[in-house]
């Protein structure tokens, strides 16, 4: 391994799938039983309100009884001792990296345990159920609505994930389908920058020919050896015999 200074890491579900979090396309196309096009479009919002939030608080509930697994945990190690710059980008919307104590992380996709109006645009952090029609805290009208990116809508942080990659001496894809963009054209554009780039998943995803290395295995086993090298490659960097 080369001498690398900034990482960029995108975490897909195959993360948390480890952790009991079912993927985001299970047979059939289906997300928890449902067409994506029934509960993650703007129109699914706007033609069936009360499905589209049960849909969410469902998924939000389930959060309680799940716990981030050794990938999480590795990564928020490798967040606290990796001494250059590092941002990790997560397109799952639930909490684990947080919990495992991952801070340099941002969440591109949006957040389960948070509310967006769509009248004043505030951000709530919300761990119940919530209602169609339930009153912002901020503005006091009735337009709150998970805060997911829908399909359609833009990705949250794009600006400062660009920025990032544009910077990175590393890009690493974990767990992720390659099919979903704007994240899976990540890779093409850490490559164009000059960043080496590495997969690890489950399976061969649909961008894999894009990487320049892929290794195949669950993400509970891939990611914490990996980080194991990279820490183990900065100790040695860093060493006074090494200079």
């Amino acid at each position: 391994m080369g001498a690398i200074r900034n990482i960029v890491i995108l975490t897909g579900a195959g993360v948390s799938a480890e952790s009991g979090i079912a993927t985001f396309r299970g047979p059939g196309g289906l997300w928890e039983g449902h067409r994506v096009e029934d509960v993650c479009t703007p129109e699914a919002l706007a033609r069936d309100p009360a499905l589209v939030h049960r849909f969410y608080d469902l998924r939000r509930a389930a959060l309680r009884d799940v716990r981030p697994n050794a990938a999480h945990t590795a990564l928020a190690r490798l967040d606290r001792e990796w001494t250059g710059d590092l941002l990790i980008v997560t397109q799952n919307v639930d909490d684990l990296h947080e919990r495992a104590g991952a801070e340099r992380l941002v969440h591109m996709h949006g957040e389960l345990q948070s509310a967006l109006c769509a009248a004043c645009g505030v951000r709530e952090r919300w761990t119940d159920a919530l209602p169609p029609e339930t009153e912002c805290p901020n503005c006091g009208t009735f337009a709150l609505r998970p805060d997911i990116v829908f399909f359609g809508e833009m990705p949250y942080h794009m600006d400062r994930i660009e920025a990032a990659l544009a910077a990175a001496d590393l890009f690493v894809s974990i767990g992720t389908s390659g099919a979903v963009y704007p994240a899976a054209g990540f890779v093409q554009m850490a490559d164009a920058y000059g960043a080496d780039t590495l997969e690890l998943n489950l399976e061969r995803s649909a961008g894999s020919g894009f990487f320049a290395r892929s290794e195949l295995g669950a993400a509970g086993e891939l990611v914490p050896a990996w980080v194991d090298t990279v820490l183990a490659a900065q100790s040695t960097q860093s060493s006074p015999m090494s200079r």
